[in-house]
């Protein structure tokens, strides 16, 4: 017969990741969770530091004020989808020096090409 397993307890000695961090300072932890996580950081003094320095992160963000984005930037934005990637010229060198070499470029490469070379 197996046996339910019980529940993993968080161990005194662990840390919090960085996600619980946020999550502790913005509030967003059910109770069992931040009564776990505000046990552990009244022994632990990195965990301590991690979640001061995360609360004076987000008062500095509320006080930074209204955030704009240049309207050029929002033009880039929106043609993510139609755009191509930038080539790197390394990359393009290389594909051009091995297309010479095979004899193989898109203008000159047909299906009636590949047919007859196959």
């Amino acid at each position: 017969m197996t046996q339910a397993r019980e529940p993993r307890r968080f161990g005194s000695t662990e840390h919090l990741a960085s996600e619980a961090v946020a999550a502790y300072v913005d509030g967003e932890l059910q109770m069992n969770a931040y009564l776990r996580a505000s046990q552990h950081l009244s022994v632990c003094g990195e965990c301590a530091a991690a979640v001061d320095a995360q609360q004076h992160a987000r008062v500095a963000l509320r006080q930074s004020g209204e955030i704009t984005m240049p309207v050029s930037l929002l033009g880039i934005l929106s043609r993510i989808p139609t755009c191509q990637p930038a080539e790197d010229p390394a990359d393009a060198a290389r594909t051009d020096r091995a297309r010479r070499r095979t004899g193989f470029t898109s203008s000159s490469y047909s299906l009636t090409t590949w047919r007859r070379r196959r």
